[in-house]
């Protein structure tokens, strides 16, 4: 069930990570709703996130927990929204998203297009603020 997470995993896709472990990674989505919005992943491949055994679960959850208060404090913002939809690529992931309004949350509005450089100064942002 290799996905293009699998490769950015692997390093056979670079991606602007933000935080990293043994299990899990996250870094930026590169087709954002709004600048700071990032992707946590678990390293084990797995499609649905409710299939992930329960103790890698709760670890996923607290390390997403960890990278929202990064992004919270980069990005200021009244909260930061999480939501998981994985449909659009096969491999369990969490969306964390910079939020002041509901709109910010919205799947089906346009997506940004930032430059290699933006995303580079966001990620930038987030690891220093974690």
């Amino acid at each position: 069930m290799s996905s293009i997470f699998s490769k950015i995993i692997s390093g056979d896709i670079p991606a602007h990570k933000v935080a990293e472990d043994d299990e899990f990674l996250a870094f930026l989505d590169v087709s954002p709703l709004v600048m700071g919005h990032v992707l946590v992943i678990p390293k084990k491949e797995v499609d649905y996130i409710f299939d992930i055994e329960d103790e890698t679960y709760a670890k996923l959850t607290l390390f997403a927990k960890k990278v929202a208060v990064g992004i919270k404090k980069a990005f200021p913002c009244k909260k930061v929204g999480v939501a998981v939809i994985g449909l659009e690529v096969p491999h369990a992931h969490i969306h964390l998203i910079p939020m002041n309004h509901v709109s910010d949350m919205n799947f089906a509005k346009e997506k940004l297009k930032p430059s290699q450089d933006d995303l580079a100064v966001a990620a930038a942002k987030i690891k220093a603020a974690l």
